[in-house]
């Protein structure tokens, strides 16, 4: 997969996924806009890019703030041009208790930036891809908003709306050179560790790699024929 003079923007971009993905599409020639609010995080992650040979911006950015994604955008259109590739990265989950004991300001946390944050970039970057007749849009849910997830309500809520939002989006720009498609990870290895091997066939974790090269090959010209698809990536993971 090559992506010389493709930009693209990766969300949540500092750490995990969203730290493979990057350095990946840097690996096949992409200007390379992170976006995250940990700015140690972007820091480490641009020095790597850089150590590559690769173009790489920085942006301190909360998603769920309207305003700050569109200057964000519009300084990575006045620094590339275009931008032809999102990857809906960023997202909340670690909030583990019953749906009883959550309350509104937690209900709203996670969807401001599962859902609206995902929704602003998208938003700020469709109608220069509709442009271009040319984009790639890749989200990343999760199995959480598949089958549902304890102590999670909120959560399974927001990657189910993700799904959704995905299909539907697609439909509307698949004339138009524009894909969407959503990534659905099951239990991701972090740090080396594994967590909840018991959950799929397999007995382990999810390389971050692994989830990155799906990513990759779906911003790539050669799934231009594939839109608006969940990609459930989770080493056969038991329903029950």
């Amino acid at each position: 997969m090559e992506f010389h003079n493709k930009t693209v923007i990766i969300t949540g971009a500092s750490v995990g996924i969203g730290k493979a993905t990057a350095i990946e599409f840097a690996k096949n020639g992409a200007n390379v806009c992170i976006v995250d609010i940990n700015a140690e995080g972007l820091d480490t992650l641009a020095e790597e890019i850089k150590s590559i040979g690769a173009n790489v911006s920085s942006y301190i950015c909360d998603v769920s703030d309207e305003n700050r994604v569109h200057e964000v955008t519009q300084e990575i259109i006045n620094q590339y041009g275009k931008i032809d590739i999102l990857v809906n990265n960023a997202g909340l989950w670690r909030m583990k208790k019953l749906f009883a004991e959550t309350t509104s300001d937690d209900w709203k946390k996670i969807i401001n930036v599962n859902i609206l944050g995902l929704m602003y970039f998208t938003h700020k970057v469709l109608p220069g891809m509709i442009e271009n007749s040319y984009g790639r849009i890749i989200n990343i849910g999760s199995v959480a908003g598949v089958y549902g997830n304890a102590n999670m309500v909120p959560y399974s809520m927001t990657k189910g709306a993700v799904s959704l939002f995905t299909k539907a989006l697609a439909k509307e720009v698949a004339d138009k050179g524009i894909t969407v498609n959503n990534v659905v990870p099951g239990s991701v290895r972090n740090e080396g560790k594994d967590s909840e091997t018991e959950l799929c066939y397999m007995g382990r974790n999810g390389e971050l790699e692994e989830y990155a090269y799906l990513i990759c090959f779906l911003a790539s010209d050669k799934a231009a024929y594939i839109s608006g698809q969940d990609y459930q990536i989770d080493g056969c993971r038991k329903k029950n």
